[in-house]
């Protein structure tokens, strides 16, 4: 099908499974509290597309019943790219894997022991405050990933595989190897955690996706300084869109507006009062962790994580009898929603 001819077809957003439009070739889906997006490759054939990040534990099937809707049955990704690999970036990984065999997943070299079993992440910090989704967050899979050979480093070069026109951008804070993805000619960043659109640390917040520039989640991040880093350079680039790893896209002067703050005021408005990695960050090499400082004394009152366990309950229910997530910063015409290619 023609571009001209696909902006004539009318697709029912209702059946469309839990898609939001980023702009016209770029689908993001929200797995509970976590995004996924399907890029389709600008060049030919039109049919080629990439997975970048993969959701939640026991998310494999969503993931790939949105892949076959935009790109058709028996269409695999050219690649998956990962901005990090933690649970909720990586969980629908083992049943892809299976489903597209001859696919390659992409990550920073950095990110390489975790995803081959040679390490686990830093420990989450629940001390961190903020809310019920960081007061649970000891309960969250910490287990490595162990994808072997269908792993592979990210070209040194800063090239994304399969997708001309884009770069990857070397963003670590939140995990040692974390990358973001910019495509220049419209200045798009998917930003992965390195900054989020939502206050993540709150369950409330998570379900109402509330736009608002954000740190990264604060549980789950173990080297503040090189946040902020990464935030500054971020905000340089005066991106035009952002799509994060947690929260709705935003866009335009807004978004340059509060990543700016955000990187100008990053220890009062990112970095928290407390916490394991504050003042004190975990370092790690190529072959993972090599140093975490103390646990902290500081316990999370059991109220805190029942509450943190109930909201998240409840927003797993509320997510799941809700087939379209609420409207993204993005104007979302219909041709947002439409297959990208007859079949």
């Amino acid at each position: 099908m023609t571009e001209s001819s696909e902006e004539k077809t009318t697709v029912n957003r209702a059946s469309t499974p839990a898609l939001f439009p980023v702009v016209p070739g770029i689908w993001g889906r929200r797995d509970v509290f976590t995004n996924l997006y399907y890029v389709r490759a600008q060049e030919q054939p039109t049919t080629s597309w990439v997975l970048v990040d993969a959701g939640l534990p026991g998310s494999g099937t969503k993931a790939q019943h949105a892949a076959e809707y935009l790109f058709g049955a028996g269409n695999p990704p050219a690649a998956i790219l990962l901005t990090h690999g933690h649970f909720d970036h990586v969980g629908a990984l083992p049943h892809l894997l299976k489903l597209w065999p001859n696919v390659t997943v992409y990550a920073h070299s950095l990110e390489l022991p975790y995803l081959t079993g040679l390490s686990a992440y830093p420990p989450p910090d629940p001390t961190v405050g903020g809310g019920a989704m960081a007061a649970m967050s000891f309960l969250y899979p910490k287990a490595p990933l162990n994808l072997g050979s269908r792993v592979q480093p990210l070209p040194a070069d800063g090239t994304v595989p399969h997708l001309p026109g884009w770069r990857w951008l070397f963003t670590p804070g939140h995990t040692p190897g974390h990358v973001s993805f910019y495509r220049e000619q419209d200045r798009l960043l998917l930003a992965g955690d390195a900054f989020v659109t939502t206050k993540q640390e709150s369950a409330i917040a998570v379900w109402q996706q509330r736009q608002e520039v954000n740190g990264p989640p604060a549980y789950f991040t173990p080297d503040w300084p090189a946040a902020h880093q990464s935030v500054t350079m971020l905000a340089e680039l005066q991106p035009m869109i952002a799509a994060t790893g947690h929260g709705i896209p935003m866009q335009g002067e807004v978004l340059q507006r509060e990543l700016s703050r955000l990187a100008q005021e990053f220890e009062e408005l990112a970095v928290p009062a407390q916490g394991r990695y504050v003042g004190r960050p975990a370092t790690a090499d190529a072959t993972g962790v090599v140093y975490l400082p103390p646990a902290p004394e500081r316990q999370v009152p059991l109220w805190a994580i029942g509450a943190g366990v109930a909201l998240l309950g409840g927003l797993y229910w509320l997510r799941a009898r809700r087939s379209v997530p609420p409207e993204t910063a993005y104007e979302a015409s219909p041709r947002a929603y439409r297959r990208p290619e007859a079949r």
